[in-house]
């Protein structure tokens, strides 16, 4: 009988702004990020990503003092009560050396490490997993028609020279993951381009993270789906496609309705490559 592929990890997503396109100011205040973060490991995450500064499209950036206030703590709180895999989602170097003393584990990083010089030297120093993932631009400017001759094979190029660059700087290639960066300076038609092919960045040989999680390309399927919160089902369809393309983290807000989608999917998978029964 063949084995299954394994399923991918879950990343619970754990926002510590006031202004993320989804959730922003919900869980803001320390001690509710750390409950919210553990109430995501009861329902099936694998790993925890704690962010402090909001990436979505036009939004400003946060300086580092105020960077680290927002996810030190919040790392801390869920390190003193849970020993699983804790990320840090920044740009900056500081804000990922003072999360990886915290008891960070990885670092989720939208510019590949690429917004400091000193990005790829310092994510040697930490050891840490490392998620490079592809924007076009940057948050305030990234989605003012963004243009591609040929997406997926573009992000992949990139992200690919962007590994070869941090493994250059003395980052293990196992540590290394990537993350195609849909919505990131790239339209609803690139996005669904990006997962329909995401085989091709898996063939590359790196681990990939994928994040769609109630993002925007939802609603350019379903105009009713204004409202985030409203785009479940097309977050887990994507989510799952994702699965079946290769995809070994899976980075999302609704933790468990995504454990169970991928465990049903992998238990069809597994019914359809055992022996049929006399």
């Amino acid at each position: 009988m063949t084995v299954p592929p394994s399923a991918p990890r879950v990343m619970g997503i754990v926002n510590v702004t006031p202004d993320s396109f989804s959730d922003g100011g919900r869980h803001a205040g320390v001690a509710a990020a750390v409950e919210h973060g553990l109430r995501l490991v009861e329902q099936g995450a694998d790993i925890l990503d704690v962010g402090g500064e909001s990436t979505r499209p036009g939004a400003e950036p946060v300086d580092v003092v105020e960077e680290i206030a927002r996810t030190v703590p919040v790392v801390e709180g869920l390190r003193a009560r849970w020993d699983g895999p804790i990320s840090i989602d920044t740009m900056k170097p500081e804000v990922a050396r003072a999360a990886v003393a915290a008891g960070a584990t990885m670092w989720n990083d939208v510019a590949a490490l690429g917004w400091s010089p000193d990005a790829p030297a310092v994510a040697a120093e930490l050891g840490c997993e490392v998620v490079l993932m592809h924007m076009k631009g940057e948050p305030r400017t990234m989605q003012a028609d963004p243009r591609y001759e040929d997406v997926v094979a573009e992000v992949t190029d990139w992200l690919v020279a962007r590994a070869e660059a941090a493994m250059a700087a003395g980052v293990a290639r196992e540590r290394i993951r990537l993350d195609p960066g849909l919505g990131f300076g790239k339209t609803a038609a690139h996005n669904l381009l990006l997962t329909a092919r995401l085989d091709r960045l898996v063939a590359a040989g790196l681990p990939v993270l994928y994040g769609a999680s109630r993002k925007r390309t939802i609603q350019s399927v379903d105009p009713t789906a204004t409202d985030p919160l409203d785009r479940l089902g097309g977050s887990l369809a994507l989510a799952l496609e994702a699965a079946r393309r290769g995809a070994a983290i899976i980075r999302v807000h609704d933790v468990r309705e995504t454990v169970q989608a991928l465990k049903l999917q992998a238990a069809v998978t597994g019914a359809g490559l055992s022996p049929r029964p006399v």
